[in-house]
Parts: C-alpha cells; sequence; structure tokens
C-alpha cells in the first residue's frame, strides 16, 4: 500500500489512555489538561498514567503518535485505488463538505494542539511528521499516476505541497472562524486546481 502501516502496537491500557485524554482536551482544551483531570475520564489512578508518562507533555506526544497511526489506518483504505479514485478519496477526506459534531471537536483538539508548536519543538517535530506523511501520501499517488499516464508529467511534490498547504489552511479556518460556506469553496477551488495540473492536456 501507498501509505505507512501503523507503526505502534497500542496496549489495552494506552488506548484507553489516549481515549481519556481526547475526553479531557475536548472538556478542557490544552490549558486547563491535568494529568488527574485526565485519570477522572476513566477508571484509572494518576499513577497508571505516571507509569506510561513521564508528563502532560510527554503523554500528548504520545497522543499525537496515536493520532499519526489512526490517521494511517483511516488513509489506508482508498489511496490503493486507481490514481484518480485515490486522490478524489483524499481530498474527500481531507476537505469534507461537512462535518459531523465528533468530526468537528476532533480537529478542534489537532488545530489546539497544533498552536503549541509555535513554541515547543517536541510537537513541531510531530506536527512535521504528520504534514510530511500527508505530503509523501499525496506524492505518491500523484506519481503513480504520472507512470500510468493519468496524470500529466508534472512536479509530484509541488502539487502536493499545495494541496497539503490548502488542506491546512481550510481546517484552521472552519475551526476557528464560523465561515461556513468557506470549506466548499476550498474544495471546488482545490479539484480545479488539480483538474488544471494533472489531468488537463494530457
Amino acid at each position: 500500500m501507498s501509505i505507512d502501516s501503523a507503526t505502534q502496537n497500542w496496549s489495552t491500557a494506552e488506548r484507553k489512555i489516549m481515549e481519556a485524554t481526547y475526553r479531557a482536551m475536548l472538556e478542557y482544551g490544552y490549558s486547563g489538561l491535568s494529568i488527574s483531570r485526565i485519570a477522572d475520564q476513566f477508571d484509572k489512578s494518576k499513577a497508571s498514567i505516571y507509569y506510561h508518562y513521564d508528563s502532560k507533555d510527554d503523554l500528548l506526544l504520545a497522543f499525537l503518535d496515536f493520532v499519526v497511526d489512526r490517521f494511517k489506518t483511516d488513509f489506508a483504505e482508498g489511496v490503493d485505488e486507481d490514481p484518480n479514485s485515490a486522490l478524489t478519496t483524499v481530498i474527500e477526506k481531507l476537505v469534507p463538505l461537512r462535518m459531523n459534531d465528533e468530526e468537528f471537536q476532533g480537529q478542534r483538539v489537532l488545530i489546539e494542539l497544533r498552536s503549541q508548536a509555535t513554541r515547543n519543538d517536541a510537537f513541531r517535530e510531530k506536527f512535521t511528521e504528520i504534514n510530511e506523511l500527508l505530503v509523501r501520501t499525496i506524492c505518491e499517488i500523484i506519481e503513480r499516476g504520472i507512470e500510468n499516464g493519468t496524470f500529466r508529467d508534472v512536479e509530484a511534490a509541488r502539487v502536493a505541497e499545495h494541496i497539503v498547504a490548502t488542506v491546512n489552511g481550510s481546517t484552521i479556518d472552519r475551526v476557528t472562524t464560523d465561515r461556513e460556506t468557506a470549506p466548499a469553496a476550498v474544495r471546488i477551488s482545490l479539484v480545479s486546481y488539480i483538474d488544471s495540473e494533472l489531468r488537463s492536456h494530457r
């Protein structure tokens, strides 16, 4: 498959801690998050969390690893289709026209954690990994399309970087503003860009 497989085997205890961390992030946000509040989200003590993680930030870095693994699992579905369908699937997942509340809240948590990367090098490294994973996945799809004649011969990495930058901007806008019609406009514009760059004048 084009996308990397999940990189870590999570124990039952670790999964429960990650799920509790997510629920606590939803309720308190990053600034209000604490090991105690995470422990309150499930039937374990603070000591059981400290057994696995040294601090709140250490736990949150593991949480981002968990998110990356979930991303890999989710995006593995569809990326082995023909390049045209695979790229369409990826765009639909990254820039959905509508999000249910669970999806929106998940994006909100990630954007709040991403904001910490402006001052925290470890967080910056994790979000760099996430962006590079996105770019690599899209780049590989485009390269397959070039090889089999589905797409024009373009600089795949450049197109992939543009797509990911657009996706990131749209996600931040969706989570931090009330511009409800913006995602659809971005999606239409992004599809138009892809058509122009990859599918025209083959």
